[in-house]
């Protein structure tokens, strides 16, 4: 009888091509034609720690990544985009002349008029560069020196997981890997006790319901799966499991780590599976989070007034505030991208109130955040971005009246800013027509942006590849420009 366990009968058509590739015949053949293939190898631990391109491209003004994500899509008229001749238009019909024929989500398609609604909010500007900024944001608006706003950013996606998932991974449909998969795939690893790519969720203060975020905005698609993003919990242990079960000791838990380590080296051996591998790596990086998060969480270190310029969030585990701070010790730490999500920007209707909490969230965290990471030297090697995955329309979505009012989706227009790590302080980028509904001056595709933000970190978004299926892949696509005019 045949035994069902026998590793050679467990190969799969891509297991044995995959393995006969690496026969002598091929290796003749490379060594001919590029004999710098065998040179002296790196060890494991230096590919693991360098990535798959060695060293960046080019000189990298940034290090690191934070990423703010607003998800469900900010009003950038109501916060950074100022209309001010939209208010003679209150409740006229947007002219077919702006729209141009262009898709409306089904939510607003059967409304028999799309009246206009100019912002409530009183804009003024800020700083040498003279930027148009909210009074919803109070506290940003005195970073704007240091900030890049670019109010041109646009996408395809019209709806918001499409969305999200095309910004987060250069395609409409689920399945690609994330940009800080990306990331750590190409760079590697730079925290020896930490993950490359963590993940942070923020509550927000607005009673609605949100857009659900899937674990695979920040997953690894058909990348190994270590470099996939590890997603901190704000109650109880951080990571689940994190703490060793009662009756057993670290020495055990080692112990268990080295004997489960050469298990999986005799099954790597016999099937040649790379995820074994990755399974190895993460058991060993969850061995040292145990001493390396419990002291990452605990802020009893800080000044007050470091806390004081947080504002009082920062004390509640999960807020936006306490999770910005929370990036900046990560930062410190050396993790190479940290995403921080809060949810709730999706406001069809009753935008004026939900949109004051949901600023009021994350308003004073996001410039602390900035102010804190300059005032230690760090901001300059550390690219900070904010921004969602698209806008919102200046025609209402519903009832309208003077002190109420909805925006549907409105990909062809938003605003996105970028600080630190290589970006130009205190500019604005692009410009919008009166209604912020086209484009009119240096468009910025999210392929473009990407593209940027790949570059700020010494990769040429077009060399980070990865062969899947027969196909070379990257996060661009087969798009994206550098925006060297945003670039310090």
């Amino acid at each position: 009888m045949n035994n069902l366990f026998d590793p050679h009968l467990l190969q799969t058509r891509r297991h044995f091509f995959g393995r006969t590739a690496t026969g002598i015949g091929t290796a003749a053949l490379a060594s001919t034609l590029n004999p710098e293939l065998f040179a002296a190898p790196t060890s494991a631990t230096e590919t693991a720690d360098h990535g798959i391109l060695g060293q960046p491209h080019f000189h990298a003004k940034a290090k690191r990544v934070i990423y703010l994500f607003m998800s469900g899509a900010p009003s950038q008229l109501d916060m950074y985009d100022y209309k001010p001749n939209m208010a003679e238009m209150f409740d006229k019909d947007l002219p077919d002349s702006v729209r141009k024929g262009q898709r409306i989500t089904t939510m607003t398609s059967g409304q028999k008029r799309l009246p206009i609604a100019p912002t409530m909010f009183n804009f003024k500007q800020h700083g040498q560069s003279g930027a148009w900024v909210s009074e919803l944001l109070p506290h940003t608006a005195k970073m704007v020196d240091d900030m890049a706003i670019i109010k041109t950013v646009n996408t395809e996606a019209i709806n918001h997981d499409p969305a999200i998932t095309y910004i987060q991974t250069g395609a409409q449909l689920p399945g690609r890997p994330s940009m800080g998969a990306w990331l750590s795939y190409g760079l590697g690893e730079s925290s020896r006790n930490l993950p490359s790519f963590v993940v942070l969720h923020s509550s927000w203060s607005a009673k609605r319901d949100a857009q659900a975020l899937y674990a695979r905005l920040w997953g690894a698609g058909w990348l190994p799966s270590r470099f996939q993003g590890v997603s901190l919990r704000s109650q109880g242990d951080p990571v689940l499991y994190l703490s060793n079960p009662p009756g057993v000791s670290p020495d055990v838990r080692r112990n268990m780590l080295d004997t489960l380590a050469k298990l999986n080296e005799q099954q790597f051996a016999a099937v040649g599976d790379p995820e074994i591998n990755a399974r190895i790596a993460q058991y060993e990086m969850a061995y040292k989070m145990q001493t390396s998060v419990p002291e990452l969480t605990d802020i009893s270190g800080e000044t007050q007034a470091t806390l004081d310029m947080y504002g009082p969030d920062v004390h509640k585990p999960g807020t936006f505030a306490a999770n910005c701070l929370l990036a900046r010790r990560l930062a410190e730490r050396n993790v190479r991208f940290v995403q921080v999500f809060i949810r709730g920007w999706d406001q069809h209707g009753n935008l004026p109130k939900d949109i004051r909490s949901q600023c009021g969230d994350v308003d004073q965290g996001s410039a602390a955040l900035l102010k804190d990471l300059k005032q230690r030297g760090m901001l300059d090697d550390t690219l900070v971005i904010w921004g969602g995955e698209f806008g919102r329309t200046v025609y209402c979505q519903g009832t309208l009246t003077k002190t109420n009012y909805g925006r549907d989706h409105h990909p062809r227009c938003f605003t996105v800013w970028m600080a630190g790590g290589g970006v130009k302080p205190g500019i604005v980028y692009g410009e919008t027509d009166d209604f912020s509904y086209n484009v009119v001056e240096n468009p910025v595709h999210i392929h473009d942006l990407n593209a940027t933000i790949l570059h700020c970190l010494g990769i040429n978004h077009e060399r980070l590849t990865h062969r899947f299926q027969g196909r070379d892949f990257r996060l661009t696509d087969i798009h994206g420009r550098v925006v060297h005019e945003i670039l310090a």
